[in-house]
């Protein structure tokens, strides 16, 4: 498992909820409503089920990297030198470039990063909404790091260095920032890089220094006679973190099963997003793409009782996934699995009431009443906490959760939604 990342993430997150809860004050004083609760919450369940993801599954690029290290490069630059520092964050940065560029241009690899554009707002829980199947290809990109001699550990560090730059960047309180604008990753640059507007797409890819767009023919500045459209062409319409991760290989294996040639089913899988077999797209027809019809922010009936209760189960999750990730050196990995399954379980549970859906409802108030049996069982929550300041204030929360649950779908203002296969 990739507890060095575990461990980074458990001591960014505090400070990056920090931040965000800033920008949600300022976003209201401004009246500038950049934020919708449902949306944010679904973009940092995104980055929860990615965290767990890449804690249980990174060991694949890892295990290849140390390898790759070892075997094949022809030097090993000294870790405790100031110049391995430096040249490994800048070379990071144009793998990080490639990786990304990719991400937009082979289906496959959109596939996973795909969950980053799904939102169609623009603040800084959209940094955390991250993919949870990128740990599986991404660092192919990164092996050439390993093959200059660069160590492993001074790789992971200059990574998340890197990946926490990129945080800040996803926002629109921040405006111009002149010449920064030409040479680094900053706000405008990276609207762009989100906007699903013609002349923005598929720009502005780096993560921090912008002279690999210039040198690769990939920069677009934002215009103000062009704002952006945020989202992706063909919306998700779900509040689910695992359809998210996945709804684009369903759309993939649809087309590649259905496609009559045997170019066409590979062709689905590694040419361009959004490219379908002809047989298939007349078979099968898409409306044509309208940023006047698509862009259409998902709203599912109203219920500020079920909203509400949705916002304080999700709290409640962030400090049992932040307990998950501090056990994860001490469980066993059978009762880590468990944990994190018990984590994204809650996650699609709390995504179907965010959308009223009843079936999402139900699965919810037994998620409550089987947790409370659990606890009232076993008098014991993972990592073998007995304590009973925790045992008992954690079964009354389930119960008095089940109580707001029934009053909510009780005073629902419109009849739940039927669970519809997106």
């Amino acid at each position: 498992m990739d507890t060095t990342y575990s461990k980074a993430v458990a001591l960014a997150v505090p400070v990056f909820l920090s931040l965000i809860v800033l920008e949600v004050i300022a976003d209201r004083a401004r009246g500038t409503r950049y934020y919708h609760l449902a949306d944010g919450i679904n973009s940092l369940s995104c980055g929860v089920v990615s965290t767990g993801m890449r804690v249980f599954f990174g060991f694949f690029g890892l295990f290849t990297y140390e390898w790759v290290f070892e075997h094949w490069a022809p030097i090993h630059l000294p870790a405790k030198h100031w110049s391995t520092w430096i040249f490994a964050f800048v070379f990071y940065d144009l793998c990080y470039y490639w990786n990304h560029r990719w991400g937009h241009t082979v289906s496959l690899f959109w596939a996973a990063h795909v969950v980053h554009h799904q939102s169609e707002e623009f603040n800084l829980t959209t940094a955390l909404r991250q993919s949870g199947t990128d740990a599986f290809l991404s660092w192919i990109f990164y092996l050439p790091l390993a093959l200059c001699g660069v160590p492993m550990g001074v790789m992971l560090m200059v990574g998340v260095i890197q990946l926490f730059y990129q945080f800040w960047p996803h926002t629109q309180m921040i405006g111009r920032l002149g010449f920064l604008d030409r040479w680094i990753q900053t706000p405008s640059n990276h609207r762009v890089h989100h906007a699903q507007n013609g002349i923005y797409l598929d720009k502005n890819y780096v993560g921090v220094f912008l002279i690999w767009d210039h040198l690769f023919g990939s920069f677009q500045e934002e215009l103000d006679e062009e704002p952006c459209i945020y989202g992706i062409r063909g919306q998700l319409k779900s509040w689910n973190p695992v359809w998210a991760n996945l709804h684009y290989y369903v759309a993939m294996a649809k087309d590649s099963w259905h496609a009559r040639s045997w170019a066409d089913k590979l062709r689905v899988w590694f040419g361009r997003p959004g490219w379908r077999p002809a047989d298939v797209a007349t078979r099968f027809p898409k409306p044509p793409y309208d940023p006047h019809v698509d862009f259409v922010r998902f709203d599912p009936p109203r219920n500020a009782l079920l909203s509400a209760y949705g916002l304080v189960q999700f709290l409640l999750l962030i400090a049992i996934n932040s307990h998950f990730l501090a056990l994860l050196p001490e469980q066993t990995a059978a009762l880590n699995v468990a944990y994190f399954l018990y984590v994204l379980g809650t996650l699609v549970c709390l995504g179907g009431v965010l959308e009223n859906r009843r079936g999402f409802v139900i699965a919810e108030a037994a998620r409550l009443i089987t947790t409370a049996l659990v606890v009232l069982t076993t008098r014991a929550w993972f990592g073998g906490v007995r304590d009973a300041r925790v045992v008992i204030p954690l079964l009354a929360f389930q119960f008095l959760s089940l109580a707001w649950l029934w009053l909510a779908v009780r005073s629902r203002p419109r009849p739940l939604a039927t669970i519809a296969v997106a």
